[in-house]
């Protein structure tokens, strides 16, 4: 067994072509299925099943494949923490990002950060938390950026700030100042579809699941991001809860729309998320900094420090 055996199970794992995994490997197609055939014998198991087009995996190779993973992790973690033991700067990073946070977060610092490392290839996408969690037990995803907790013990959590919610108020009985949440007329409430985890803040912060009267209350609405549930609360004259960040993005007249909550102000915590494993260590701190430095300053620091995370 060695490790371009491995390399090569696992290429032709994810195309399920011994032709298209061989191309990748920048091998020819018999030596690819020379190698692995040496290794099936050695271990006495068949992965593959090679009269299947596409190819298939056997029940055994399932189990082999997923252990193969891991060990591939592991040995390129070892090489990424050597890199940072010797202060290099170089690889790849792969950060997901929650939608809610992602356009009103990144735009202010990605740039500037990823300018100063020229070696490192930044991946970054938007994805749910769901997915978030799910690639980063995986070890496909190396930065989490999101609302925690996640309360997982195999993950590491750095805070970064605390982002309020704002009411978008676009009916015509909106009161003026601020607002408590029991004063909310939850039947004009609209939220983002399930699996954004604005969605569950939201309906814990009005306390949806315990509400008795939910006449009105359209729990159906597939608003797949802050910007069409703006446009459909709008269009609607419902209300909405919005981060923080999303409110400064709004023009001026649509600013108008915006109550501030309280006395109780909820929260919600942002921050970065890791495997307990990761090895980047340098540069996630200095994402860390990065980020405070950024986003820190638009927030009140005394607010910032005083305001109670709800627990979500």
């Amino acid at each position: 067994m060695n490790l371009q055996q491995i390399e090569y199970v696992i290429a032709v794992s994810e195309s399920r072509n011994f032709s298209h995994a061989a191309n990748k490997c920048s091998i020819t197609q018999s030596t690819l299925s020379t190698m692995i055939g040496r290794f099936e014998d050695e271990i006495g198991i068949d992965i593959f099943d090679r009269k299947t087009k596409p190819v298939t995996i056997t029940k055994e190779g399932k189990l082999i494949i997923e252990q193969l993973k891991i060990i591939s992790r592991e040995i390129n973690g070892l090489g990424e923490l050597s890199q940072s033991l010797k202060g290099e700067m170089s690889g790849e990073l792969k950060i997901g990002v929650i939608p809610t946070v992602a356009p009103y977060l990144l735009p202010r610092f990605l740039n500037d950060f990823a300018s100063q490392f020229p070696k490192i290839n930044f991946s970054v996408s938007e994805m749910v938390t769901d997915t978030i969690i799910d690639l980063l037990q995986k070890r496909e995803l190396d930065v989490g950026i999101a609302a925690v907790p996640f309360q997982n013990e195999n993950f590491v959590e750095i805070p970064l700030y605390n982002e309020p919610f704002i009411l978008y108020d676009s009916s015509s009985g909106r009161s003026e100042g601020k607002l408590n949440i029991e004063e909310m007329d939850l039947g004009k409430l609209w939220l983002l579809e399930e699996g954004h985890c604005l969605h569950t803040q939201v309906k814990r912060i009005c306390d949806l699941d315990n509400c008795k009267n939910k006449k009105g209350i359209n729990f159906d609405f597939k608003a797949g991001s802050l910007d069409s549930l703006i446009r459909f609360v709008k269009t609607e004259n419902g209300i909405t809860l919005l981060p923080y960040l999303a409110a400064l993005d709004l023009s001026g007249k649509e600013k108008n729309k915006l109550s501030e909550l309280g006395p109780s102000v909820p929260v919600r915590k942002i921050g970065l998320v890791v495997h307990r494993h990761f090895v980047k260590k340098k540069i996630l701190d200095l994402l860390q900094v990065e980020i405070k430095n950024k986003m820190l300053p638009l927030f009140s620091e005394k607010n910032n420090e005083e305001w109670v995370v709800s627990p979500f």
